[in-house]
């Protein structure tokens, strides 16, 4: 097998997808690639992936890889850290069996990750999940005990333009799973006309669906210059120590912006912005809920996450594989028993706040479903 390109370099997969043009060849360094990077690098149209490190060193069962080979991109793996040296920006290049190619030379060498290859891989390192669930707790409940009070406490957000007061709020994360999911839910949003808040690259994919974000929250460095602009109000995701990884950029972009410090993820600030701003209801969509997604994006724990939804719990809906409840050939048999148990749900629920959300979100799941028959 030989596939050419242009060579396109970025060590960091996220900066490099903006980038890369259909066809061109991607040369990182990512170790144990994740869902994320990989559809990333899926939805560029990639011709291959060359890859400087181990794309599934079998620590754990990452999902990247075995995507990428469903989409059938060629990856050549684990070439070193040498093709930097030695390919530029734009260079054309090859892959022939296990070599690239340049000027006809060969200047690196690694292995072809087969989707059977994978298999494998992913069956071995599933093998390490207990060890590192163990290790991933531990790290939980140590952070937990030194975060509680910075999160359970109360946060210095700053005031919003936007009302969320007794309002239900919809938080976009670009998760695995977060364009069916908002797909499904459009309908939600354009009924119940929630506060929309993307986390970094959240907030594109609510403009790709025609939504327009209100709020912005994150380090704001996977979101695009066009979605910065949109006009949504703008939350910088600061260190505890006060320093602002975004700070550059959106004084380059000659922005305004809040700054807001706090320990975690950018996607559980989000959250406890809007229940600090009275939430009604706060849907989550693309959310890290699991120890795979935790460890792809290379976070040992997940003290923050569990300690907001520890706070925010009664007013929660994750809508993560909400998409999946809805499959176009369900057998007409079901359709009555779910009318049966949305009745009963709504005979004990009535019109109780915040339940008329999650009724509304049902009974828009029930016409999905319907219709698709």
């Amino acid at each position: 097998m030989e596939v050419w390109g242009k060579a396109r370099l970025g060590r960091r997969t996220k900066e490099l997808v903006p980038q890369l043009k259909p066809k061109e060849i991607a040369v990182i360094a990512h170790e144990d690639i994740d869902a994320m990077g990989a559809l990333g690098l899926i939805e560029a149209q990639v011709a291959a992936v060359i890859n400087a490190c181990c794309s599934i060193t079998g620590r754990y069962p990452n999902q990247g890889p075995k995507l990428l080979a469903e989409a059938g991109v060629l990856q050549l793996d684990n070439v070193g850290e040498g093709i930097f040296a030695e390919v530029r920006d734009g260079d054309m290049i090859a892959i022939r069996d296990r070599q690239v190619l340049l000027d006809g030379r060969v200047i690196a060498t690694g292995r072809i990750l087969t989707e059977h290859a994978i298999l494998d891989y992913m069956r071995a390192a599933s093998l390490n999940l207990d060890r590192e669930l163990g290790r991933f707790v531990e790290n939980t409940l140590e952070w937990a005990q030194r975060e509680k009070d910075i999160i359970l406490g109360r946060l210095p957000f700053p005031k919003l333009t936007v009302a969320m007061a007794e309002r239900p709020v919809v938080v976009v994360v670009r998760g695995l799973g977060y364009r069916e999911d908002l797909e499904i839910l459009s309908a939600y949003i354009r009924e119940a006309q929630p506060v929309l808040i993307g986390v970094d690259g959240g907030a594109d994919a609510l403009l790709r669906f025609g939504h327009r974000p209100h709020v912005i929250v994150g380090d704001m460095d996977s979101v695009s210059d066009e979605a910065l602009r949109c006009g949504a109000e703008l939350v910088a995701h600061a260190y505890p120590d006060g320093s602002c990884p975004g700070r550059k950029r959106l004084d380059g972009l000659g922005l305004s912006f809040h700054t807001v410090p706090a320990p975690g993820t950018s996607e559980d600030l989000a959250m406890l912005l809007a229940h600090d701003h009275g939430a009604e209801l706060i849907v989550t969509v693309g959310s890290h809920s699991n120890l795979i997604d935790f460890l792809e994006k290379g976070r040992p724990g997940m003290a923050s996450t569990l300690l907001t939804r520890l706070k925010i719990g009664p007013i929660l809906l994750d809508a993560k594989g909400v998409s999946k409840l809805y499959k176009t050939g369900t057998n007409h048999p079901l359709v009555p028993l779910l009318v049966v148990v949305a009745i009963a749900i709504a005979v004990f629920l009535g019109f109780a706040t915040p339940w008329r959300h999650y009724m509304r979100l049902l009974w828009l799941q029930l016409r999905v479903l319907v219709g698709g028959l």
